[in-house]
């Protein structure tokens, strides 16, 4: 069969001295020997399949394959392996959607920073009610009451505070290396949860220096592994909890913004029981939790803080494999 798909690769290609250049395309390919394992797969197939080629190496193709559409296969002649599939990425219908979801929060978070004008100012009166009120109470067990009502406030303005926070702050770039933002986390995860969570490493050395908003990314990021962390702790069934950072590098990646030319991708995965299938569809929305302590701002405030960069977050998760993908453009120093 001759392939001609959207990369109009042909079996003729030189490939033997052109692998790079695969990852210059939009469709996943991948390369097999005479039994259909993979020897090699480009950037596309990477992110399409969600393994990176030193995982995929050795692996039979056919579970990788089944039920796709418009899978192509091409056998290849006088080239060091078998077999070129061609896998077509369907981007137009994902990056509708990632606009629309993108939409759809940023007007829920427009409604409750209205709600949170609104109850400012009787929070404030609610308060001060309180506090003239403990100066007429005789005795220290009523005070006790007035003070529950002060602290409860000033909990309740700290949540008002952060939902009216303005959603545009201005991105503030510049260069730094991802690998010292992911250990900073790491140090503050350590000193938050001690020796009751493993923390693992798995760093892209080739990761090259970055140009971007640091903070926001530092903050996103800790929002996500705390979020992590703290449903490892809470899920006494988890057998020798861990928590592991990856980076990688994108190509062709299709973000919040459009399609890129390189891309960053840290993810944080998780041995832990996994996000409940009643919030998957609203994980990311303002004040929704599965925490009986969580406020439901962490992973909404951190996909705000990627998508003011161009980034997102997204998230893949069964009982005992979580994974959080924090994505960027990858803009080179």
């Amino acid at each position: 069969m001759s392939l001609r798909g959207a990369s109009g690769l042909s079996s003729s290609w030189p490939l033997k001295n052109g692998l790079d250049a695969l990852d210059l395309l939009r469709t996943a390919v991948l390369l097999l020997d005479e039994s259909c394992r993979i020897r090699h797969a480009n950037g596309a197939a990477e992110e399409l399949l969600g393994q990176s080629r030193r995982q995929l190496l050795g692996q039979p193709a056919q579970p990788w394959l089944d039920g796709r559409d418009s899978v192509l296969k091409t056998p290849l002649h006088g080239q060091p392996w078998a077999w070129l599939i061609e896998i077509p990425v369907h981007q137009g219908a994902h990056l509708d959607d990632l606009r629309q979801a993108r939409g759809n929060q940023e007007a829920q978070r427009e409604s409750l920073r209205n709600l949170a004008h609104e109850v400012r100012n009787p929070l404030a009166g609610l308060r001060a009610a309180a506090q003239l009120l403990e100066m007429e109470l005789p005795r220290d067990d009523l005070r006790e009451y007035t003070q529950v009502i002060v602290a409860e406030a000033d909990r309740l303005a700290g949540l008002v505070a952060r939902l009216a926070s303005p959603s545009q702050s201005p991105v503030v770039p510049s260069v730094f290396n991802v690998h010292e933002v992911c250990e900073r986390v790491l140090s503050l995860i350590r000193l938050e949860f001690g020796e009751r969570i493993q923390l693992e490493r798995d760093y892209d050395a080739s990761v090259p220096d970055m140009r971007a908003d640091r903070d926001p990314l530092l903050q996103a990021l800790l929002n996500v592994a705390r979020n992590g962390a703290q449903a490892l702790v809470e899920a006494p069934e988890t057998v020798d909890p861990v928590l592991r950072f990856s980076t990688r590098i994108l190509h062709q990646p299709v973000l919040a913004d459009g399609q890129h030319r390189m891309g960053l991708r840290i993810a944080v995965l998780d041995n832990g029981p996994g996000v409940p299938e009643t919030l998957r569809d609203k994980l990311f929305h303002p004040l929704v939790t599965g925490r009986a302590q969580g406020t439901g701002l962490g992973l909404s405030l951190a996909q705000e803080c990627l998508q003011r960069q161009g980034g997102l977050l997204e998230f893949d998760s069964i009982p005992g494999h979580t994974e959080f993908r924090l994505l960027l453009p990858l803009e080179i120093a």
